[in-house]
């Protein structure tokens, strides 16, 4: 890597290969040709958010906590422009796009980490599926398959292979939240029992501790007053 590349310039690179997706989905509603433009972003994003920290780590100048942070803002930023992206593009519903992102912000505020990886799922491999949702859309197209009306539900009269895809990846978003929900819910009752046995120890303690200082206070003051009697000849 040339010397003038920094980890920031990486960062840099990721971002705009975020915006690369962003506008070749967008752009799709004129020619979805422009699918390859969002190919190449998720494979110039790939190549800079993978390399920022790894070359900051090579080159022993890490800032771990505003690496930290510039990381998961540009990962927050690239997921925002990715779904909505998806959304104005005539391939995926932009309410289902919306609430995919939603579903992503949601583990992110319970886990307290940001990333485009789940159940075991590396990023890689989730911008390869994006790559290869691409070519098989610019392929054979984007059939849409017609859903039965339920009563009077606002139940769309097709749904399309992208938003099957995406409802798909939204599921397992949400049931992975739920299970770090539960995970993270019985993890915090745990630390708060132990905390309060552990409180409930050291005041039991301090007080057989005070007990114990009354008592020589008692013994003292009795010894002082034996002390201080007249001896009785």
């Amino acid at each position: 890597m040339p010397a003038w590349v920094m980890p920031d310039t990486l960062t840099a690179l990721g971002l705009f290969g975020s915006l690369l997706i962003f506008a070749g989905y967008a752009l799709t509603i004129y020619d979805s040709r422009f699918l390859w433009l969002s190919s190449l972003g998720f494979v110039i994003n790939w190549f800079g958010d993978s390399l920022d920290g790894t070359l900051a780590r090579y080159r022993h100048i890490e800032r771990p906590r505003y690496g930290f942070f510039i990381d998961h803002i540009t990962d927050a930023i690239s997921e925002i422009l990715i779904f909505i992206g998806l959304g104005l593009s005539p391939y995926l519903r932009f309410d289902l796009a919306m609430l995919a992102s939603t579903a992503v912000f949601l583990i992110t505020y319970v886990k307290g980490v940001f990333r485009i990886s789940y159940g075991g799922i590396s990023p890689t491999e989730i911008r390869l599926i994006a790559i290869l949702a691409n070519t098989v859309v610019l392929i054979f197209g984007n059939p849409s398959v017609p859903l039965a009306r339920i009563g009077s539900l606002p139940i769309p009269a097709t749904i399309s292979l992208y938003d099957l895809v995406v409802l798909v990846v939204m599921l397992i978003i949400l049931s992975l939240f739920v299970v770090v929900v539960i995970n993270v819910a019985t993890s915090l009752s745990q630390e708060d029992r132990t905390a309060s046995q552990i409180q409930k120890a050291q005041k039991r303690a301090a007080a057989r501790a005070s007990k114990r200082q009354a008592r020589s206070r008692k013994d003292l003051q009795k010894q002082g007053r034996r002390l201080n009697q007249p001896s009785v000849r």
